[in-house]
């Protein structure tokens, strides 16, 4: 077991891309009738790990663009059931916990610890106030004095978000706010207060060992993947067009021909 020279190497999405990979391995190869048809690659397994890396990658590329003075760090790996953190920002604003989730075109509903998805609870705050408590207890641990910690929960690309309550602890953001939001935190911390916390932020020992694998192999394989399922949604969606186009020049098709064959109808009727 191993982990990354320093916690800056590892990337965003690093667990769920190596998940979804696992799980890529059972895929059964699509036919070249299911490609022409579009049929998507992945395997039923691997859909949601995939939806996942997809949305940490996203909220990381934001992130990464936050002004001199802030720094991110990606999937640090916690507890011992093989979970993560999935980014953690430093900056004068703070140390942030970011809990990255994809749900694209839903609707969020949230009331203090009750976070629903079109209408489904699920246990996001609860998740999100716990690893930001871990890296508090990990900062308290290692530094001489304690270190708030704020958890977030980014939704990327949701339909909408409706706060009737607002969490005790957990702020939920939209992934396009989230780096405006970041910036507009009044300063707490020194440059040098950022900078011990970064120290014990990218030294390993402070983390879950985790197995050593090929990082730039990782990120090609999910790369060739993500632009195959891409490709496959392209194309799908080309053939409902053209079953849409079909359909309306078939229905074209028939009123051009109304006023000859109503006659004819009404002539059969009458005979």
């Amino acid at each position: 077991m191993a982990t990354a020279a320093t916690m800056r190497d590892r990337f965003a999405g690093q667990l769920v891309i190596d998940e979804t990979l696992r799980q890529q391995t059972g895929a059964t190869p699509r036919t070249a009738t299911q490609r022409f048809f579009g049929r998507s690659p992945l395997a039923d397994e691997a859909r949601s790990w995939y939806l996942g890396a997809v949305g940490e990658i996203a909220v990381g590329g934001i992130l990464e663009r936050l002004p001199e003075g802030w720094s991110t760090r990606h999937a640090l790996p916690v507890g011992t059931k093989g979970t993560d953190i999935d980014h953690l920002v430093v900056g004068p604003g703070g140390v942030f916990t970011i809990n990255t989730k994809h749900h694209a075109g839903k609707s969020i509903w949230v009331a203090r610890r009750t976070l629903m998805v079109d209408g489904h609870r699920q246990p996001y705050i609860p998740a999100a106030t716990s690893e930001a408590g871990k890296v508090a207890k990990l900062l308290g641990a290692r530094m001489p004095h304690p270190v708030p910690v704020q958890p977030l929960l980014v939704m990327v690309d949701p339909k909408r978000i409706t706060v009737k309550e607002r969490p005790e602890r957990v702020r939920v953001l939209n992934s396009h706010e989230v780096r405006r939001w970041l910036r507009e935190q009044p300063a707490v911390l020194s440059a040098e207060a950022v900078a011990d916390v970064l120290a014990v932020i990218d030294d390993p020992a402070s983390w879950r060992s985790t197995e050593a694998g090929d990082p730039v192999a990782a990120r090609a394989r999910f790369a060739a993947l993500h632009d195959e399922v891409r490709a496959a949604r392209k194309r799908r969606r080309a053939w409902g067009f053209a079953g849409m186009a079909g359909m309306l020049a078939l229905l074209g098709g028939l009123l051009a021909l109304l006023p000859t064959l109503v006659p004819l109808m009404f002539g059969a009727l009458a005979g």
